[in-house]
């Protein structure tokens, strides 16, 4: 009996396996390259939420802040009654994964971001009788201001990866366009 050239199933099944862990190996080698994807993906959402915001200025004739710190960024809206920025229930808060950071600059000069709050029982040096500047509820305050009249502050937002030769992001506006997410150059 003569048996026909060609592959055996077998053969063929041990290749496909050879080819599947080829592929995963190199997939998980390219792990860094989610984080980047991840990060562009970021800086893409908050340019459209800056352009949306825009948009509903005009429209509405509402104006509209953003407040960021290093680990967040919130949507405020003004409140014409009572001449105060109040948070947009609509667009709660955004904090982007642990790994990012966020710097931004006005008018070229960088901002120092705000700190996280921190909690009363581990504030040490506080006297019970001594005034608590936090018991007292802060207005919120937007540094980028998004305006009725079609203009925003102008500013530079920088995302970017808290290692050291990690990826980032920057986002920008001269007052009169909108920003748009471009891959930063080396600080």
């Amino acid at each position: 009996m003569e048996r026909g050239r060609g592959f055996t199933l077998i053969e063929l099944l041990v290749v496909l396996v050879i080819i599947g862990c080829l592929v995963s190996v190199a997939v998980l080698a390219n792990g860094n390259a989610s984080s980047g994807r991840e990060l562009r993906d970021e800086a893409e959402r908050l340019a459209a939420t800056i352009a949306i915001l825009a948009d509903e200025a005009v429209l509405d004739g509402r104006e509209y802040g953003l407040l960021v710190t290093a680990e967040s960024y919130r949507v405020l809206a003004y409140d014409n009654a009572s001449g105060t920025w109040a948070d947009d229930a609509t667009r709660p808060e955004r904090r982007p994964a642990a790994w990012m950071r966020l710097s931004l600059e006005l008018e070229g000069e960088a901002l120092k971001l705000p700190e996280p709050k921190v909690k009363e029982e581990s504030r040490p040096g506080l006297a019970k009788d001594e005034p608590d500047k936090d018991k007292r509820k802060e207005k919120p305050v937007p540094q980028v201001l998004i305006l009725s009249s079609g203009e925003l502050t102008p500013f530079s937002l920088r995302l970017e990866e808290r290692r050291a030769d990690g990826n980032a992001y920057a986002l920008a506006s001269d007052g009169y366009q909108l920003p748009s997410a471009e891959q930063a150059k080396e600080r």
